[in-house]
């Protein structure tokens, strides 16, 4: 496929996939914060909104169209609500459109970042100062379509799965991770299982090792992930960067998410850093059928999802605004009820544009430039070169 160019008349253009559940709520109060930020540092936010997810697999047997990688190519980012459904499975809805996403685009960074947020309810450590990052592998690792099943309907049944771990895919996430140590206070933590994974876990922290031994002026630590895991609910503040295998990270991000809070507030994004291809954005919580209809699923973690994929698009100044806004207005007691709040998806929505407006303006913002327009707009935005 050709390089394309952006033509001056639009600044972005963004694939919209809200999914199923909650993700039809949380995504369009996203939109409303990022169309009010991009209104105020004076760029272009257009919305290429998809109906792909469960509601689309139930019509067509797919969770996507056979084009839809295609259509995603031409865009510059991806902000995705959630996936899931209770009539289908979840290998189902994660390998019919998140992976394929991830995979095809080269989105080999899943970042994560974990912060106490003043005002949030949290079981674990309340008022604690939390403020890491887990940097994920995105698209290897234990996460892998080698395998299958044999002997299936007999007593004898049986399934195997091959974890699959490259020098490539282990270095360039290390060396990610290195760089984003660098920037912040120095400390990179390996998650391992060396002692029970001889082979994947021992080739884990060998390479690891080296890649950070490029690094002499970060300090480097490796811990099994049981004592990790325990040590994020019992000592969270200790840590700044850790990097983890797919599987790992996965699982390590949901344990943080809880301490801080609530999943509810924690944003992923699922980065190409060369930009070479569009990158995903999304909050780390699923569908939540059991919230849907009731107005009160928290929009933090799908609104600072936003915040990343706006800095991700050099809108640095933004991006830190719509999270200065999130926490003020926290700090300040509107919280969902996962947080021990009364506020409404809705109330929190606004309260954040009220914050981000100062109160200086109304909170009626005028609508977002969405499918209809951005079919006229996206196919002049770009050039063949």
């Amino acid at each position: 496929m050709a390089r394309k160019t952006p033509q001056a008349d639009v600044t972005h253009c963004i694939t919209v996939i809200p999914g199923d559940g909650i993700g039809r709520e949380v995504v369009p109060a996203a939109i409303t914060v990022l169309d009010a930020v991009s209104a105020q540092y004076g760029f272009g936010l257009f919305w290429d909104e998809k109906n792909w997810g469960s509601g689309f697999y139930k019509r067509y047997r797919r969770m996507m169209p056979i084009d839809a990688l295609d259509q995603i190519a031409r865009t510059d980012a991806v902000l995705l609500g959630a996936v899931g459904d209770p009539d289908i499975s979840d290998s189902e809805t994660l390998w019919g459109m998140l992976i394929p996403i991830r995979r095809q685009f080269d989105q080999y960074v899943n970042l994560r970042p974990i912060r106490s947020l003043p005002g949030a309810r949290s079981p674990w450590s309340s008022g604690a100062d939390i403020d890491f990052v887990v940097v994920r592998e995105n698209v290897e690792g234990e996460y892998s379509e080698v395998g299958g099943r044999s002997y299936r309907g007999t007593d004898h049944e049986s399934a195997y799965q091959q974890a699959i771990f490259t020098r490539h895919g282990i270095g360039r996430l290390t060396h990610y991770a290195c760089r984003l140590a660098s920037q912040r206070r120095g400390r990179v933590t390996s998650a391992t299982k060396s002692d029970g994974l001889i082979h994947t876990m021992t080739f884990w922290d060998e390479i690891v090792q080296e890649v950070a031994a490029q690094h002499p002026e970060l300090q480097l630590n490796s811990a099994h992930i049981d004592a990790l895991a325990a040590s994020i609910l019992t000592d969270p503040e200790q840590f700044d960067v850790i990097v983890a295998s797919n599987l790992f990270g996965d699982i390590l991000s949901g344990i943080a998410a809880a301490v801080v809070g609530s999943v509810g507030v924690s944003p992923s994004a699922n980065l190409n850093p060369e930009r070479r291809y569009p990158s995903m954005f999304e909050p780390v919580h699923g569908s939540a059928p059991d919230l849907v209809g009731r107005g009160i699923a928290n929009p933090t973690g799908a609104i600072w999802a936003g915040s990343m994929m706006l800095e991700h698009l050099g809108h640095r100044q933004a991006a830190e605004a719509v999270v200065d806004a999130l926490t003020a207005v926290i700090a300040a007691g509107t919280c969902t009820p996962d947080l021990g709040g009364t506020a409404t998806t809705s109330d929190f929505t606004a309260a954040v544009v009220a914050e981000l407006q100062d109160g200086r303006q109304s909170l009626i913002i005028a609508p977002s430039k969405r499918a209809a327009e951005f079919g006229r707009v996206c196919p002049r935005r770009f050039a063949d070169t």
